[in-house]
């Protein structure tokens, strides 16, 4: 498949199918950031840490600002973007580890 650049978009269906195209990139990028959350929360339930880690999560959005910016992309809506992907990452690994720890206590409760 060749890639169009913007410029050379001679209409909107050029245009359209060159964000469908971006989109089914973004979620296969998706996709693999959240195999390494699965990873994350599996590794942090064996070390007993929280899902949530303050200062990771600012250095994160440090790091994707400091990328929009040199991209050219405005830092904000990256940063909006990470804050909701990252809190809905959080969120599921609480659930997994909760899950877990809870499994692990009705298991040791049968002794």
């Amino acid at each position: 498949m060749t890639i169009r650049p913007p410029k050379d978009c001679a209409d909107l269906s050029h245009v359209r199918v060159e964000i469908d195209r971006c989109d089914t990139a973004l979620v296969e990028m998706i996709a693999e950031r959240f195999s390494y959350v699965e990873r994350a929360w599996q590794i942090k339930l064996g070390l007993k840490q929280e899902a949530n880690v303050p200062w990771r999560n600012q250095q994160v959005i440090d790091k994707v600002r400091a990328k929009a910016e040199a991209k050219g992309v405005p830092p904000d809506l990256c940063e909006a973007l990470w804050r909701q992907m990252i809190g809905w990452f959080i969120q599921y690994e609480e659930e997994k580890l909760r899950d877990e720890l809870e499994a692990g206590n009705k298991t040791e409760g049968k002794g």
